[in-house]
């Protein structure tokens, strides 16, 4: 259904748009969403049923906004990408439902490089996260307060990442992975461990995460094996991929894996 004038009037009784937010006349709001005072939200936006947008929040346009999605108080999202190669071209950005967004985080769009930026299903975004032009985030992740990441970064599905992290531009983090707070990330997080530190090291299989996500004890028993022969003993990258490949299970997280560090381009943290 159409969203409110741009005077923010409210719509019809399905929507409850603040008499202060303003909305743009081609913005598409669904049944039961809630727009809070001094909100303005731009041309081209898409916001899912039931979802709640808090007051001082900037959608600037071409954002879509999954259903039960929670913004909160002065978070901005779908401004132009801050890439000196930016020229005005049309991009997206896109959030999953049941997604959090907290006070004062900052999500820009896409480039010409992909169009995009995304952020998956059920995700906690704390206060002032940031996410730039071209990252994909997938479903479940936690990113904790202030983690700033550059362009085209993308972080796989129940990942955690502490505060205060920072994030180098093309950075692969894997899924069920786990970064310490504080951390600078300048190469691949190798998927279902933990890193930490500047510069971060491995310290660990992410096992209580994977425990806690219902993965069978002997998929960590293999993923753990995995982790040592290529952490934990003198051999190299390399040396250590081919003695997985011989020793572990080859089952479809251990092929994940190795395969994740095969095609890694800006190497792995290690």
């Amino acid at each position: 259904m159409s969203g409110s004038s741009a005077e923010g009037k409210v719509a019809t009784a399905e929507v409850d748009i603040h008499p202060q937010a303003i909305v743009h006349p081609t913005a598409d709001l669904d049944v039961g969403v809630t727009v809070g005072a001094w909100t303005l939200i731009g041309p081209g936006v898409r916001i899912g049923a039931r979802a709640e947008i808090g007051p001082g929040v900037l959608i600037e346009r071409e954002t879509t906004i999954g259903a039960e999605c929670e913004i909160h108080k002065g978070a901005v999202l779908g401004t132009d990408p801050q890439d000196l190669k930016y020229q005005g071209e049309e991009t997206q950005l896109e959030v999953g439902d049941h997604t959090v967004i907290r006070e004062y985080a900052t999500l820009n769009r896409g480039t010409k490089a992909s169009g995009l930026t995304s952020v998956g299903e059920g995700c906690l975004l704390m206060a002032y996260v940031h996410v730039a032009h071209d990252c994909r985030i997938g479903d479940q992740v936690i990113l904790s307060n202030a983690v700033n990441m550059a362009g085209h970064v993308q972080i796989g599905d129940h990942t955690i990442v502490g505060g205060l992290v920072g994030i180098h531009q093309f950075v692969r983090i894997g899924m069920h992975s786990f970064v310490g707070g504080g951390s600078g990330i300048t190469k691949d997080v190798v998927p279902f461990c933990r890193v930490a530190g500047t510069p971060p090291k491995p310290f660990g299989l992410n096992s209580i995460g994977l425990e806690r996500r219902g993965f069978p004890p002997e998929t960590r028993a293999a993923l753990k094996q995995a982790y040592r022969i290529l952490f934990l003993s003198n051999l190299n990258v390399t040396q250590g991929l081919a003695r997985i490949k011989e020793e572990v299970d080859s089952i479809p997280e251990v092929e994940y894996f190795l395969a994740f560090i095969e095609n890694s381009e800006r190497g792995v943290v290690f």
